[in-house]
């Protein structure tokens, strides 16, 4: 095995690598920001329906 044919198969078991630990971190960053979107989502929906209740209950 050539000294050039070594060097490409390291680079792309490195580029592999770095493409896994790359993809990870986006689709963490992607889970995480869903889930703050629907954690937004269902505070507003508690918070209109908790200021409904409240209201009612504020003109008897």
């Amino acid at each position: 095995m050539r000294k050039s044919t070594l060097w490409t198969v390291l680079g792309v078991i490195a580029a592999v690598v770095i493409a896994w630990i790359l993809v990870n971190v986006l689709f963490s960053l992607i889970a995480f920001v869903f889930r703050l979107v629907v954690v937004a989502v269902v505070a507003v929906i508690v918070f209109l329906i908790l200021r409904a209740v409240f209201a009612r209950r504020g003109d008897d």
